[in-house]
């Protein structure tokens, strides 16, 4: 099976570590980010991956080369400009002309990817799979129930819900209908055009570890966690 790894952002969040370091290289353990993600694409039976690069692109392949290492095959795609975070697949269509699994490079899991695109694929009327991932967030203030003038009930910092995508997706060749060519093209970009034309869209719970490690914190966090869940990876 086919995915594509975007790693070509700037990790403006990140810095000062991505002013060295391209973000999905960052160490984690042992190893960076991206080795954990594509020895975790192997695992699931992703064996040919392209990896989407932009800054620091060079870097990026030196580091990683053909793939050999970890018994997978990758190829490179370069942007000459950035394209967002759906754009870069349209530089990769020859080659994605089957169901194919599309996710962040800062994403780090361990739900099994080809539950996800055994999902997908079961529903023919959609061409495009999302996965969720449902993110507590603490609330500063109490929250106060009334009946007019008068407070009934208080609910002290009550926790939020918040059913967010996690950066994962399975797309079928037919998005290629609507994602423009050479043009800065996002994921919401995406969803909202479909639900335009009436395309369905499916969605796919994670209920798993997760972590998007987008900013300081979130790398911070991760490498914490890091024995409880990646170290036997």
């Amino acid at each position: 099976m086919k995915a594509v790894i975007l790693a070509g952002g700037l990790g403006s969040r990140l810095k000062p570590f991505t002013d060295v370091i391209p973000k999905p290289l960052l160490p984690l353990g042992e190893k960076s980010l991206l080795e954990h993600q594509i020895e975790h694409l192997k695992d699931c039976n992703f064996n040919e991956i392209f990896i989407a690069v932009n800054y620091m692109a060079d870097y990026i392949q030196s580091y990683l080369g053909d793939g050999k290492k970890h018994n997978v095959s990758i190829k490179y795609s370069i942007e000459d400009k950035p394209l967002g975070t759906c754009g870069p697949v349209t530089l990769l269509k020859e080659q994605l002309t089957e169901p194919f699994l599309l996710i962040n490079g800062d994403i780090l899991t361990k739900t099994k990817l080809n539950e996800i695109y055994d999902f997908a694929v079961k529903y023919p009327d959609s061409f495009f799979t999302a996965a969720t991932k449902i993110i507590t967030t603490p609330f500063r203030f109490s929250n106060i129930k009334s009946d007019g003038a008068y407070i009934v009930d208080v609910e002290e910092k009550p926790d939020l819900h918040f059913e967010i995508l996690a950066g994962i997706y399975i797309l079928k060749p037919s998005i290629f209908q609507i994602i423009p060519e050479n043009k800065f093209y996002g994921i919401d970009d995406l969803i909202k055009d479909m639900l335009k034309l009436n395309f369905p869209i499916t969605k796919y719970l994670i209920k798993d570890y997760w972590v998007d490690i987008g900013v300081v914190e979130d790398y911070e966090k991760a490498r914490e966690i890091y024995d409880e869940h990646f170290k036997t990876a």
